[in-house]
């Protein structure tokens, strides 16, 4: 296990700045997850830290030795991609053990360390197969044994699940985070799902566009976010987006008008009261904070189309359009599309962000 340290990390294509100023702590045996939208950077950063990638300027630390410019094989990581990217030829064991062979181990230390790694993962009993023979998730899983022989100190993993159909996907999320768990190993793991990222993580990186926009833990983000775009990306399904009038400050909070959900007078606590009393915001609501309850903030969202789950099911006002919302109801909600649906919404569960997309 090591901690690793990245400072001011830059990554430039040409003309084209891909990382924009990364920096980031990992604490020895931390999980943390880098997650974002398709381009955002998060496998550029993934590869600098393994030393595929040169960075232009910052620097990364493991375990307390700057490794900027060292080569990747000496700087103590272990690399699972997206494809497998096993030998065909090769059996198991012998896919496992071939880099401890061209490093020289000697055979006695070599199957060690693979009977071992094939324990873990439940392997044992394949270690004579070649890929051909195995599942995806069995190769995903000597892909994994194939890191695990080397005993490093930070393991990488690049969207290794992406090839994996639903149902595989969640069984080795559920296997990854036990091999964490019993190897207390230092790791970190690359996802555009955010699901991966909430399920996974000690920690989660959110990046967009080269730059980290809020790092913490997934309740933290999921509850908390900073901005409009970390409250949109995480949280599955989105967090619904209403445009709001400030009409008047009162007490801790800013009285609002959203005419959307055909409310007057909707009392919102922000994180901090302004100083100058804006005067429009964008109102957050997870889709959960929409309550099938009598309250005191009635709304009524036609169903123009309807998700249904089994304990939960979605309800969608506009499918398609930029201004649907999304609302759970639970159990075995009687509505219907075409209906209109009467729900109430819990005030002190509404986030506020203004303009530039900051949270107010």
């Amino acid at each position: 296990m090591a901690d690793l340290v990245l400072n001011d990390l830059h990554k430039q294509f040409g003309s084209t700045k891909v990382i924009k100023g990364a920096s980031l702590s990992v604490a020895s045996g931390e999980f943390v997850v880098f997650v974002g939208p398709s381009g955002c950077g998060k496998s550029t950063l993934l590869r600098m830290i393994a030393g595929l990638e040169k960075a232009t300027s910052g620097t990364i630390a493991i375990d307390g030795r700057d490794v900027t410019d060292v080569d990747p094989a000496r700087r103590g990581i272990a690399m699972v991609f997206q494809t497998y990217a096993l030998y065909p030829h090769m059996s198991v064991a012998e896919n496992m053990a071939f880099g401890l062979e061209m490093a020289g181990m000697p055979k006695t230390e070599r199957d060690a360390r693979v009977r071992q790694a094939a324990a873990t993962l439940h392997l044992t009993d394949y270690l004579d197969r070649k890929p051909r023979q195995l599942s995806g998730g069995q190769r995903q899983r000597v892909a994994i044994g194939r890191a695990i022989v080397r005993d490093p100190k930070v393991f990488l993993f690049d969207e290794p699940l992406s090839n994996l159909d639903a149902e595989l996907r969640v069984k080795m999320r559920l296997e990854i985070a036990k091999l964490h768990k019993d190897l207390g190993a230092t790791m970190i793991y690359v996802t555009h799902d955010q699901v991966e990222a909430m399920t996974l993580a000690d920690k989660i990186v959110v990046l967009r566009d080269g730059l980290v926009e809020q790092i913490g833990s997934p309740l933290a983000l999921y509850s908390d976010p900073d901005n409009q775009f970390v409250a949109g990306f995480i949280g599955s399904p989105r967090m619904n987006f209403v445009d709001a009038t400030v009409k008047r400050r009162e007490g801790d909070a800013l009285v609002l008008d959203v005419p959307q959900l055909g409310l007057d007078g909707l009392p919102v606590r922000p994180r901090a009261m302004p100083r100058d009393l804006p005067g429009a915001l964008v109102l957050g609501i997870r889709p959960e904070d929409f309550i099938d309850q009598q309250g005191s903030f009635r709304v009524s969202l036609p169903c123009n189309a309807i998700e249904r789950l089994g304990s939960v099911s979605y309800l969608y006002t506009a499918p398609g359009d930029d201004k649907t919302l999304i609302a759970e109801l639970k159990g075995s909600h009687p509505a219907k599309v075409g209906e209109t649906v009467a729900m109430s919404l819990d005030p002190q569960k509404c986030l506020l962000f203004d303009a530039a997309g900051i949270r107010v």
